[in-house]
């Protein structure tokens, strides 16, 4: 007998939702590297709702996310755990294909479009450029409180009995033939299945076990938080490059929170932003509107991690079943999580029910041996 029947190893967004999906069901230790959950990607995220992001084989995923995100469960959370925003995609004429393939890409999937002029667009974005002409606007794009959506699922899966053990970076995971032997900082357990959401540390993480890697990436991003003039309206939308070169969307403070949309490979590790692309950001930034940036409020980086075809992993390895990834979320790890989340303890729980609209099967590690 193991000391759990199931063993997470990462506390953040993909962790903390997947303990407190089966908890209900099944023993479950939450094992965290850091002195708090949520340290790294999910507490660095500027996150928002938006179907589009990610590709239409992530849109899925999100779709079926928004019923949770708008009215959870009194249980879970008091009150919606995301509101209105509104994305705004722009280009230029030459820009005008890219508009085109977004329409063709999400034609049928019940994502909403609208086509916009070069005045519709100026009348969401004030100062904009005169080159930007093109536009499609996504009404139903919403922002997500990230730090009340993890808190939720963190005391759920407390309420439901998950042992979580902070400060315990995981140093070796040995499979004994029936169960995993885990040791972490001076803290051991035995688990009958070990679940990777390690994040940026998802192929470390398969090493120590002894499973093949599957080429994971972790990408930095940048985000910066400028004080800019006139001041952010509250209601100015998401707004985003139709090239992918930068998105921008108002804090609630008036600020402006900016991104570059970097992906710079990095190794798994506490990430920071540096200089030159916060400096990008701001050129970008400078080239969509006229507004005069007064200064740099806040800078910080997240690490967002891609499997080789940018799709999420989700499912038991085929090499060891009782070794479970749930890693490669990328950038739409905390958009998609209430989806993803009940789509892996499934798997994991006979008494779980899938989710009927989602097909798991792009998802699985197997793709990827």
């Amino acid at each position: 007998m193991s000391d759990f029947d199931i063993a997470i190893i990462g506390a953040g967004i993909a962790g903390a939702s997947l303990a407190a999906e089966i908890a209900a069901q099944r023993s479950v230790i939450l094992i965290e590297a850091e002195a708090q959950p949520g340290y790294h990607s999910t507490g660095r995220s500027a996150a928002f709702w938006d179907e589009a992001y990610g590709g239409p084989m992530v849109q899925p995923l999100t779709t079926a996310s928004g019923p949770l995100l708008a009215v959870p469960p009194a249980e879970f959370h008091d009150g919606p755990l995301m509101h209105p925003r509104g994305a705004l995609h722009i280009g230029t004429e030459a820009e005008t294909a890219l508009a085109e393939r977004l329409l063709t890409d999400f034609a049928g999937s019940g994502v909403r479009f609208d086509r916009l002029g070069r005045d519709e667009v100026a009348t969401r974005v004030a100062g904009l450029r005169p080159d930007w002409a093109v536009g499609l606007w996504e009404p139903d794009c919403c922002d997500i409180d990230v730090g009340a959506l993890h808190g939720a699922y963190l005391r759920q899966a407390r309420r439901r009995g998950v042992h979580l053990q902070c400060n315990a970076r995981l140093q070796s995971a040995r499979w004994s033939g029936s169960h995993w032997e885990l040791a972490a900082d001076g803290f051991t357990c035995t688990a009958a299945t070990l679940v990777n959401a390690a994040g940026a540390w998802a192929d470390e993480l398969a090493g120590i076990a002894g499973v093949p890697q599957l080429g994971i990436q972790p990408y930095r991003r940048t985000i910066v938080q400028l004080a800019v003039e006139p001041v952010a309206p509250a209601d100015l939308p998401l707004v985003i490059g139709l090239d992918g070169s930068f998105y921008f969307k108002p804090d609630s403070g008036g600020t402006l929170w900016l991104s570059p949309h970097d992906e710079t490979p990095s190794p798994a590790c506490d990430t920071a932003p540096e200089e030159m692309d916060i400096a990008l950001a701001i050129d970008r930034l400078q080239q969509v509107v006229d507004w005069n940036i007064r200064r740099v409020e806040h800078k910080w980086a997240g690490l967002r991690s891609f499997a080789p075809d940018r799709l999420p992993v989700i499912g038991p390895d085929p090499k060891n079943p009782a070794f479970f990834w749930l890693a490669g979320q990328g950038g739409f790890g905390i958009q998609t999580a209430p989806a993803v989340a009940r789509t892996a303890a499934s798997m994991l729980v006979d008494e779980v029910a899938p989710i009927p609209q989602i097909d798991a099967r792009p998802y699985l590690p197997v793709r990827l041996h």
